[in-house]
């Protein structure tokens, strides 16, 4: 028994020997973390919604109607390492028309914007922009007899804003900027967008030098519902009491590849214009189809 153990432990000792010098497998190695990608990407999406109704010998009553409404909102953004571009553009429009009134019209936007980041931080960056708004079409209202008087029209009036600060992102669906800048508001015919009612003369143009402010929240509430809100401030260094407010708020759910329900509040508060807040809301049902993404 003492020669059986003897043995035993001179074969150990022979063996491990040999197992110590294996080499235990190495862990597979962690994947490479994919390069950032730079360069331009667009988004753009088309919208159009169409509503008609006819009567014929309709002993219940009822006026014919007939309206559309067209959209195009598009974003390209260049993101690079140390810097950022950002080109927002949106246009609309639509008319409507309700009996035998004629076409009225019942949106006409222009709004386009650019902002470029200097990548310096995580999340607070200086930043400059400009944006720029206005509309197609010549705009009326309409009195009780529904004589029509013109109130606006291409490039009348235009508003042009430039200002340069600080950026900040805490999420990655909220993002704002304040800093310093300037509002440019540019009229032809139509002058009471720019005139100064505390002068002696009729103002063409209007340049205010003030602080602005913009945020933007994009949120995918859902897998089928997007909430999109712009809110725009500026106070101008002249009348700091007299804040203009813009704020935009969409609400969009997709019922379909190419069919989206739409609601949209749009809120203007400017007292030289007009001394309550202007309230503008739509709700539509139609097609929209995304161009590129």
């Amino acid at each position: 028994m003492k020669k059986f153990m003897k043995i035993s432990l001179a074969g150990l000792c022979f063996v491990l020997p040999a197992f110590s010098q294996t080499p235990a497998p190495a862990p597979p190695a962690p994947a490479a973390p994919a390069p950032p990608q730079y360069g331009w990407k667009h988004h753009l999406v088309a919208g159009l919604t169409l509503t008609q109704v006819s009567f014929t010998d309709w002993v219940q009553g009822g006026d014919n109607a007939l309206a559309y409404a067209s959209t195009l909102d598009g974003k390209s953004v260049d993101d690079e390492e140390k810097s950022n571009w950002t080109l927002t553009y949106k246009f609309a429009f639509g008319q409507a028309r309700l009996g035998s009134q004629g076409l009225r019209k019942t949106d006409d936007v222009i709004d386009a914007g650019v902002v470029y980041m200097l990548k310096i931080a995580e999340q607070l960056n200086p930043v400059a922009s400009a944006t720029f708004k206005s509309q197609f079409a010549t705009g009326y209202t309409y009195d009780d007899a529904g004589n029509p008087t013109a109130v606006s029209k291409f490039f009348d009036p235009a508003y042009l804003t430039q200002s340069v600060g600080a950026g900040y992102q805490p999420l990655p669906e909220l993002r704002t900027r304040l800093g310093v800048g300037l509002r440019e508001i540019l009229t032809n015919e139509f002058n009471r967008y720019a005139d100064d009612p505390a002068t002696m003369e009729t103002e063409k143009n209007a340049v205010d030098g003030g602080i602005e402010s913009v945020t933007n929240l994009d949120w995918k509430a859902d897998d089928n519902i997007l909430v999109t809100s712009q809110l725009e401030l500026f106070g101008p260094f002249k009348h700091p009491d007299e804040i203009v407010v813009r704020n935009t708020t969409t609400f969009v759910g997709k019922v379909s590849k190419y069919i989206t329900a739409n609601f949209s509040l749009q809120l203007i508060n400017e007292k030289n214009i007009s001394p309550r807040t202007q309230v503008k809301e739509s709700i539509a049902l139609g097609l929209s189809y995304t161009l590129f993404e």
